[in-house]
């Protein structure tokens, strides 16, 4: 028959002394993430498409004014005092008030009638300077001088959003 062999204590009095030092656990590595992590990732994201999706949605719906400062542009650069210059230039501001107010109708508005909306769009306006912007399209020889124009209409576009 075989004996069983126990370990002798080192110490009679002591049998803590037999036990083996307490070893913590591995700490964990950074892959894969926890559950929150994740989520918070996902989250992070979704929101990240979100506000992309919004500024890209901003920034094409306010196309139209980006383009009529550079159509102004291009008419403050050929400025004259002619009624074919003013004519196009009522319609560019025509055009941009159909785009900014499309329930309103402006583009069919002529005279007094396109005047007053002018003014109840940008109450800011000088009610002389935009009468005389919007009656020098008509007129043999406009009264308004044409960086005057240039300066009502930027003024009116600046408005526009």
């Amino acid at each position: 028959m075989t004996q069983a062999v126990t370990p002798k204590p080192t110490s009679q009095g002591d049998p803590l002394a037999q036990l083996r030092d307490i070893h913590m656990p591995e700490p964990g590595g950074f892959w894969p993430p926890a559950p929150g992590w994740w989520l918070l990732a996902i989250l992070v994201l979704a929101l990240a498409i979100w506000l992309g999706v919004v500024l890209w949605r901003r920034h094409q719906r306010n196309r139209w004014i980006r383009d009529a400062r550079r159509e102004l542009a291009g008419l403050k650069a050929t400025a004259q005092a002619d009624n074919k210059w003013f004519a196009e230039l009522n319609a560019l501001l025509k055009r941009c008030a159909r785009e900014r107010y499309p329930e309103s109708q402006p583009h069919t508005l002529s005279g007094h009638q396109w005047a007053d909306f002018m003014l109840r769009t940008q109450p800011s306006l000088d009610k002389a300077e935009v009468e005389s912007l919007v009656n020098a399209a008509w007129s043999p020889a406009p009264q308004l001088p044409a960086e005057t124009a240039c300066r009502v209409a930027e003024q009116w576009l600046g408005g526009r959003r």
